[in-house]
This record gives structure tokens, C-alpha cells and sequence, in this order.
């Protein structure tokens, strides 16, 4: 049985087309091809009880819509309203205080929770996500100002106005109108990529640390969510709230694994344990300095004693030719935790150059361990035996011989 009550999306399209009513029918029928689905598929979202309240709630009232869709399709905007109009029905100007609450506390959280995901991704670190609960009441405030006031009331603030005229000019340009419609062609593939990044973020986080484990089930909802809330963001602003942050996380941990690639293998390049790949002489170091070798190996440090046993310190070796010993000196470097060249010089005893691993408890050399360790030790780490020289025994005289016996 049908009924010829209008349903909620033909009210609210026939707001729409209301408000475009000073543009050409043609060109109003093209701006509303894209409309029709869309409102058809929030209405059976909503169920048969939807009402164009509901709709509102999600676009915005239709007068605002129909505003949008001028802009995006480059027509001016639409004529003055009658004063008696606005004299009938006065409209109060709503605070700008709540939405701007809520606009940038979304931007903000978003923000923080990209540093915060590139510092969990760069030191391999799950524990470093404990930040977040700083972001937590943030975005709960942004959270209720969102559900209290509504998208429409942010889309008035003058920075969105601003950011709308922005990409209209861009649209105008035809360059960067294919880099737009390119991004937004990306937009359902995007989704589904944040989604397994996030599953390979904790299994990464894993590898390193086991109690990572306990984040898992936050990230599959974190997954389902987005893959569920992404394409529904153009239907529904609230959705913001969801595919935002969980995005900025995706892109702050993956520049975060980023840099813990090129580290790694900064680290793994330049480790002094490390064989060097190549030298141009025998009698260079890898870093292609002058090298001092004993037998076939190579010297790093050299300690001298006296004639008591006692160590010397800043003593300076030359050859026989007067030529200082110059080799190169190591030390720690702080950031990546291994030994780096600190400079050359020919003064010895050197501070000896210790490296490891270490855990998150500062265990050093440890099942767990994985971060870089480094340390230089001072003194002497043995003692030298000096041998005494020989006494001279003083010669004996001479013994006369003894008269023959007659």
C-alpha cells in the first residue's frame, strides 16, 4: 500500500532545491544526482521512523547543504532573504564558543595522537602510549560539544568558511582539481589501510615487548571502526571524530617506523663491531684514517707504564721520525646508544668504549634488550707486571794458586 506522505529524504532534498531555486533547472538537477543516493541511503540507515530532524543532525539544516553545493560547484551564493522574511521567522545567532571547543579540540587530539604514535614507532616503545590518557579529556570535551551542538554549527565558524573558499580556489585551478578528485578516489582504499596498519602496529610493538599484547583487542575495535565509520564520514560529519584521529595515528606511526628503519640501519652501518665493507688501505681504519696494527691486529688504544708499574696518563707517542701516532678516537654517542668517531689525535691512555643492549628496566646485555647501550670506562682495566733487571753480581778476585807440594 503506498501513501503519498513525503518521506524524510524527499523533504528535506525538496528543502534543498528550494534554496537553489534561483539557478537554472538543468544545473539544479545536476547538483542533486549525487544527493538523491545519499539521502536514500541515511534514510533506510535510519529506518522507517527517520525524520528530517535526523538528517539535520548529520548535514546540517538544508539551506546550509544547498549553500555547500553552490560553493563546490561554483555558483554565487544565494540572494538576500526578503526583511519581512526575517522579521516573520527572527533567528538567533548560537555562541561560537561550543563548536570552536569542539573543532579544535578534535584537531588537537589529532595532533597529539600522531606525536604520540611516531614516538611509540621510532623506540619500539608500547609504553610510550600512555600518553594518550593526556589526549582523553581533550577529546572527550570535543566529544560532548559535538554530540551537544552538532556538526552544522561548526560548518558556520569563520575558519571553516575559510578553508571551504580555499578549496574552491584550488578546485578552480585544474591541476590541483585532479590532485583533489585523485586523493578522493583514494579515500575508500585509505580506510581499509588504516585499518590493517593499525593490527600491524601492535604486532610490531609485540616483537620488541610481549605485554604489548594487551593492546591488541584496542586496536582490532580501533580497525573495525574505521574501516565502518571512513565512508560514512561525507553523510555523516560526526564520523570526523572517529576516521581523524585514528588516521593521524596511521600516518604518525608509519613516519615513526620510518625513522626506525634508518636509524637501525644508521646503527647497524656504523657500529665499531661491525666488520667494515671496505678500506682503501691495509693500513686505514673504516673511517679511512692512519691505523696502528700489532701482528695482524688493529690498536684502538695503547697503555704505558713506568718503570714501578705505575700508569701514565696523557702521554703522547711518536715514531722515530718525530711523527705523532694519530689514530682515530672513539666515544658514545648519547641518542642511538653505540660508539661513534669523536675526533684523531695521538694522546693515550683512552677511555675504553664499552657497547651492548639494553632493556626497558636498564638490564644490559639481557633477553629483552634491544635498545642500544654505550659506555666509557676511564683508568687502566689491568695491572702490568714490570720485570726487574738483574741484579750485577760484583766480580770475585782472583785465587792464587797453591805452591806445589815438595
Amino acid at each position: 500500500m503506498s501513501t503519498d506522505k513525503p518521506t524524510a529524504a524527499r523533504a528535506y532534498l525538496s528543502r534543498v532545491r528550494t534554496a537553489l531555486a534561483d539557478l537554472p533547472a538543468n544545473e539544479i538537477e545536476e547538483l542533486l544526482e549525487d544527493v538523491r543516493p545519499q539521502l536514500a541511503e541515511m534514510e533506510t540507515e535510519l529506518g522507517a521512523a527517520a525524520k528530517v530532524e535526523d538528517l539535520v543532525a548529520r548535514l546540517g539544516t538544508p539551506e546550509s547543504y544547498a549553500a555547500e553545493l553552490r560553493a563546490s560547484g561554483g555558483y554565487p551564493p544565494a540572494p538576500a532573504a526578503p526583511e519581512a522574511a526575517t522579521e516573520v521567522l527572527p533567528a538567533a545567532k548560537p555562541g561560537r564558543v561550543g563548536p570552536r571547543l569542539a573543532l579544535w579540540g578534535l584537531l588537537f587530539s589529532a595532533a597529539g595522537t600522531a606525536l604520540v604514535a611516531f614516538s611509540a614507532a621510532v623506540r619500539f616503545d608500547a609504553e610510550v602510549l600512555i600518553g594518550m590518557l593526556v589526549l582523553a579529556p581533550v577529546f572527550a570535551v570535543s566529544v560532548a560539544f559535538l554530540l551537544l551542538r552538532g556538526v552544522d554549527a561548526m560548518r558556520e565558524l569563520p575558519e571553516v568558511v575559510r578553508a571551504k573558499a580555499m578549496v574552491k580556489s584550488m578546485r578552480e585551478d585544474r591541476s590541483a582539481d585532479r590532485a583533489l578528485t585523485y586523493l578522493n578516489s583514494l579515500k575508500p582504499a585509505w580506510w581499509v589501510v588504516c585499518g590493517f596498519a593499525l593490527l600491524a602496529f601492535g604486532l610490531l610493538l609485540m616483537v620488541r615487548n610481549l605485554h604489548a599484547i594487551l593492546l591488541l583487542p584496542v586496536l582490532l575495535v580501533g580497525a573495525g571502526l574505521v574501516m565502518w565509520a571512513g565512508p560514512r564520514t561525507k553523510a555523516d560529519g560526526r564520523m570526523l571524530w572517529i576516521a581523524v584521529p585514528v588516521s593521524a595515528f596511521v600516518v604518525g606511526s608509519a613516519f615513526g617506523g620510518l625513522g626506525a628503519a634508518v636509524n637501525l640501519v644508521r646503527d647497524r652501518s656504523y657500529s665499531s663491531n661491525s666488520t667494515p665493507i671496505y678500506t682503501s688501505s691495509m693500513y686505514q681504519d673504516s673511517h679511512g684514517n692512519d691505523s696502528l696494527r700489532y701482528g695482524q691486529h688493529e690498536l684502538t688504544n695503547l697503555y704505558v707504564f713506568d718503570a714501578n708499574g705505575k700508569p701514565l696518563e696523557n702521554v703522547y707517542l711518536y715514531d722515530d721520525r718525530g711523527r705523532p701516532l694519530t689514530i682515530t678516537r672513539y666515544g658514545c654517542e648519547k641518542d642511538t646508544g653505540t660508539s661513534q668517531m669523536t675526533g684523531q689525535d695521538n694522546q693515550f691512555p683512552r677511555p675504553k668504549v664499552v657497547e651492548g643492549v639494553q632493556d626497558d628496566h636498564g638490564n644490559v646485555n639481557g633477553y629483552n634488550g634491544y635498545r642500544g647501550y654505550c659506555r666509557e670506562d676511564a683508568g687502566v682495566p689491568f695491572a702490568a707486571v714490570i720485570p726487574k733487571a738483574p741484579t750485577p753480581v760484583p766480580p770475585t778476585a782472583p785465587t792464587k794458586a797453591a805452591p806445589p807440594t815438595r
